[in-house]
């Protein structure tokens, strides 16, 4: 008779959790064999779900545009004035309805959907499957009525979620379901663009936040095995086809690195824009749910004014501009395509409609290479092909929105097969990241970490330094004084040798201030020491610990306050004491945890 599985209720998900037998859980857990082969799963699991998605978003733009098989939405010539203004509105009735729906089935609703950066950098890999379910429907809708936004965060979010309830079934160690979502998203990554060196790049880069010998090898089988599956369910899609380039010359690397520098402020300002326009659509009176209504109308009247490759991802504009010389167009052309391009998905985005940058800052970077050819002097025009210049501005624009330099340059190398063209991009990427690292200092989604009063910059694990809190630290038994306590009576209570520092409370019984022993033993000793209270002696009133600060605040407030202890309250507001913290066992226990934390991130421990 089998036994029956184990069946928890788990916070964070706060549905009920079938974990896998216990046998098996241990086997997982005891060596590396157990989460390769999990990554594998996830990896199958993630191409599978990818190409569902991406099948569906393909099948709505057919059906809803009326196109023919396989054509794509922005490669459209022309679309019906009626059709294109109608059916990014109803999209938009359609996800305004979902979005109420998924308000009354989620736990929270309030609480912003954590997505796989956060997860992996203050929650240990933990994110939620039903909310990711819900985003990838949200994404799918949103793509398939023609918005501007791409699927690839819908296909990151979903597997990840499903990698992260494999994890909790398995009952994963912090570090190993942090590398299980990093699988999942390069799965995801990899599927999506036939690209497995990519997503495991996007992975190491994005979600992992590190790379090391020990995550190798499950993230690549993921990404390996998202992307055959893909390929088996889709077939073969080719993002870009190029033709043969004349050799690249030492030459050709200073215009380049001149784009990459370019790219990256056009990244700032459209990572800026699409704030702004987020800013006035929330000052508006327009009721949330109808925001996404206006936003498809908006959408669609561009799609009308400028050219259809406004719509949806842009994977037929992106085709069509890299296959096709594009000089007929002219730069003009191209300058409004790219300002329509970039406005469309800053509506989209900021009106509601759920998606990405991915792919609308390649389709952009592919638009500003081939402008850079035609506005830069003749000499520069005539070395590579303008498809060439594309391909750079396609890589560094993606790499200042999104981030990732390597993941960038495998993207360009995996998609044209060309090594010295991989080469010109990685120069590019290198200079668009470095001046977006040194003038912005954020990617699009840690920039809405910030909006959103996050501090993280990346995916590296800093999620256990928000759970190493004072609270845990402190040490409870509180040595305490009234400040009314003579200082004669004090020294007779607290003689020399007794400890270093005491703490004083008021008549109510609240933080007064830390007495240092030393110091009131060095007091001179005369009859004013039967007089003067010790609320002559007190230090540090100002500055206290309170439970909820983290390790490195608490580090942070010691150097301010120049002390080797400080009292901690319960809080600012209600100044009663309960604990004292040390410097020297704060720093002692945050030392071990950083080593421990680095250990494993480099795979010396479990």
């Amino acid at each position: 008779m089998k036994p029956k599985p184990e069946t928890v209720r788990r916070s964070l998900t706060e549905s009920a959790l079938v974990l896998a037998p216990s046998s098996l859980r241990a086997w997982v857990r005891s060596g590396e064999i157990g989460l390769i082969l999990l990554a594998a799963l996830i990896g199958c699991l993630s191409g599978a779900l990818v190409s569902l998605m991406g099948w569906t978003a393909q099948a709505a733009h057919e059906l809803l545009f009326g196109l023919g098989l396989d054509e794509r939405l922005s490669a459209t010539p022309s679309i019906p004035p009626l059709v294109a203004l109608g059916v990014p509105a109803l999209g938009g009735v359609a996800l305004g309805l979902v979005v109420w729906l998924g308000a009354r089935v989620r736990r929270v609703p309030s609480r912003p959907v954590i997505d796989p950066i956060e997860a992996n950098a203050l929650h240990g890999g933990r994110l939620s499957l039903r909310d990711s379910v819900l985003v990838a429907v949200q994404n799918v809708i949103s793509n398939g009525c023609g918005a501007s936004v791409g699927l690839e965060a819908g296909y990151t979010q979903i597997s990840a979620g499903l990698a992260s309830r494999l994890g909790l079934s398995f009952e994963l160690r912090r570090a190993d379901m942090r590398v299980l979502v990093g699988c999942a998203a390069a799965a995801a990554i990899a599927a999506a663009f036939g690209a497995p060196l990519t997503g495991a790049f996007y992975a190491f880069e994005l979600i992992i936040g590190t790379y090391a010998i020990a995550s190798l090898t499950p993230v690549v089988t993921a990404a390996l095995a998202g992307a055959f599956v893909s390929r088996a369910i889709l077939g073969h899609q080719a993002v870009i086809t190029l033709g043969p380039a004349p050799p690249v010359g030492p030459a050709d690397y200073l215009p380049t690195l001149g784009l990459g520098l370019i790219c990256a402020g056009l990244g700032i300002l459209i990572m800026q824009g699409v704030t702004l326009v987020e800013e006035g659509v929330r000052r508006t009176r327009v009721p949330p749910l109808a925001r996404p209504v206006l936003g498809g109308v908006a959408v669609g009247v561009l799609a009308l004014v400028a050219t259809p490759q406004v719509l949806s991802a842009g994977h037929g504009a992106l085709h069509l501009n890299l296959t096709e010389d594009g000089a007929a167009i002219g730069a003009g052309g191209l300058i409004a395509l790219f300002l329509a391009k970039a406005l469309a998905s800053a509506i989209s985005i900021g009106t509601g409609f759920r998606g990405g940058l991915f792919f609308a800052s390649l389709f952009l970077g592919a638009l500003a290479g081939k402008i850079f050819v035609m506005l830069a002097p003749p000499l520069v025009a005539m070395v590579l092909p303008p498809a060439t210049y594309a391909v750079v501005g396609m890589s560094a624009l993606a790499v200042a929105v999104i981030g990732g330099p390597m993941t960038m340059t495998f993207l360009a190398l995996e998609v044209t097969g060309d090594f010295p063209i991989a080469g010109l991009v990685l120069v590019a990427v290198i200079a668009s990241s470095l001046t977006v690292r040194k003038t912005f200092g954020y990617s699009f989604a840690t920039w809405r970490f910030h909006l959103r009063g996050e501090s993280i910059r990346s995916a590296h694990d800093v999620g256990w330094i928000r759970t190493l809190t004072v609270g845990q630290l402190m040490r409870r038994e509180v040595r305490t004084v009234r400040t009314d306590t003579t200082l004669a009576a004090f020294r007779r209570a607290f003689p020399l040798g007794s400890g270093t520092q005491v703490v004083a409370v008021d008549q109510a019984g609240l933080y007064a201030g830390i007495v240092l022993v030393a110091e009131a033993h060095a007091a001179p000793i005369d009859d004013k020491a039967a007089e003067t209270c010790v609320a002559d002696l007190l230090r540090y009133r100002d500055e206290v610990l309170v439970p909820q600060m983290n390790a490195k605040d608490a580090v942070a407030l010691f150097d301010k306050a120049e002390s080797e202890a400080l009292a901690v309250v319960e809080s600012r507001d209600a100044a009663r004491v309960i604990g004292i913290l040390t410097e020297k066992h704060t720093l002692k226990r945050y030392s071990e945890e950083l080593d421990r934390q680095r250990r494993a991130s480099v795979g010396e421990v479990a």
